[in-house]
């Protein structure tokens, strides 16, 4: 039997996240019927919401066609599983006390279905005894409260209270309700179609940044670089590109221009995004030279330190046991070049891949280079998670004004947020 929650959305500025975990959710298969706070009205449409849903949205408590054909007690109890979210805390305050003084509060009076509560809110909001004196309670009443993420926020302030990401928040649901999640539907275009049959994600935009980043340049490198020896051989690594390539796709869906200088790599180029194929460091330096001006940039790519001194026109021959001379000189420092271009992006993203003291030396790289934010990965064998090449991602998001880590998530995942994050800055 499909299962079925009912959504209830209060009044947040992360309200709009909210179109993005019911496409996910109606990706795994399941129902989703939305009631929506009159605050919440102010941050989307009940259209908007309604199109992702393919059903009603409820708000009146006094629409008494509604209240004859399903009230409020139907919709408190017909659900498998109710999820507030963003749940903000005057929300969560009102549950506490006992409120009901709209359709959602009722609702969460009259229910006997388990309730799961994803926050959102400012960080001193988050923070304040009020709040954390209200969320202790409605936890031993029952409510599961999920706790919120620590990041940069609209308001500019850094640290817990961000709403966590729909694919997370869909992995909860999936347990709580008997479904087996899945990270593959987590991303894409979403299913969801109008009468007329026409996908609702048309230009292959996600409904929930759709166009947010309309009229920004966003540039983009990925991959390695190969630094020729002779006509056969090179140096490069494993970067395999994946990271800077879903970027690239998140941003081409939040309307930006994208330009994506991408090293030697086997991977489709993403839906509305120009993409550059270069091969070596000194390649990509003039690509990206060539793609500026713009207003943001991320530097993604895992450039090689190195190159021949001289590249052989000819394969080198084996001379016995004699090692062949290969002489290395520096290549180009791309990231720090551009951190002192006259045309430097309003905002310059830098990686750095580690294999150990993770943070002290993305610390480091973040003072030496000159870029505004340095987002640090660590690729050594002994993480276990196959980051170069593999699919998921570990991070930490370096700025001047504090640090944010992304636990073990796919690479499309911590996309979405490097990009959520930017476009907080644009």
């Amino acid at each position: 039997m499909k299962k079925q929650i009912l959504l209830i959305v209060s009044g947040g500025i992360a309200a709009y996240k909210s179109l993005e975990l019911v496409r996910i959710l109606r990706r795994h298969n399941i129902a989703v019927r939305a009631v929506m706070t009159k605050s919440a009205t102010e941050f989307i449409t009940p259209l908007s919401l309604g199109v992702m849903t393919e059903d009603q949205v409820y708000g009146d408590m006094f629409d008494l066609k509604d209240e004859r054909e399903i009230g409020h007690i139907q919709l408190s109890r017909q659900a498998d599983l109710i999820v507030i979210c963003p749940a903000t805390a005057n929300l969560m305050a009102k549950m506490n006390a006992g409120i009901a003084d709209d359709l959602a509060t009722t609702i969460l009076l009259a229910t006997n279905k388990p309730v799961l509560a994803v926050p959102a809110m400012n960080v001193r909001m988050w923070n304040h005894a009020a709040t954390q004196r209200n969320i202790n309670q409605l936890r031993k009443d029952g409510i599961m409260v999920m706790t919120p993420d620590s990041g940069a926020m609209a308001c500019g302030e850094f640290g817990p209270g961000r709403l966590i990401e729909p694919p997370e928040i869909t992995r909860e649901i999936c347990a709580q309700i008997g479904v087996t999640f899945d990270t593959s539907l987590c991303h894409g275009q979403s299913p969801t179609t109008q009468s007329n049959g026409q996908d609702i994600s048309e230009n292959n935009q996600s409904p929930a940044g759709e166009n947010i980043l309309a009229g920004k340049h966003i540039l983009i490198t990925a991959g390695p670089t190969h630094e020729a020896i002779d006509p056969v051989r090179y140096i490069a690594n494993r970067s395999s590109g994946k990271q800077g390539f879903a970027i690239a796709d998140t941003a081409a869906k939040m309307g930006a221009k994208v330009s994506l200088i991408a090293g030697p790599v086997s991977l489709a180029t993403p839906a509305g995004v120009t993409r550059i194929d270069v091969q070596s460091a000194m390649d990509m330096q003039s690509a990206v030279d060539d793609a500026l001006p713009a207003d943001c940039a991320i530097m993604v790519a895992a450039v090689a330190d190195w190159r021949a001194a001289h590249n052989a026109e000819q394969k080198i021959k084996k001379d016995g046991d004699a090692l062949a001379p290969l002489q290395l000189i520096a290549n180009p420092d791309i990231l720090a070049a551009l951190a002192k271009h006259e045309k430097r992006p309003k905002l310059l993203v830098g990686f750095a891949a580690e294999t150990e003291n993770i943070l002290d030396h993305a610390r480091a790289k973040l003072s030496r280079k000159g870029c505004d934010w340095i987002i640090a990965n660590d690729v050594s064998t002994s993480n276990g998670q196959g980051v170069m090449g593999g699919d998921h991602n570990d991070v930490h998001i370096i700025t001047a004004n504090g640090e944010e880590n992304i636990k073990h998530a796919t690479k499309e995942s911590v996309a979405q947020t490097i990009m959520e994050r930017i476009a907080n800055v644009l």
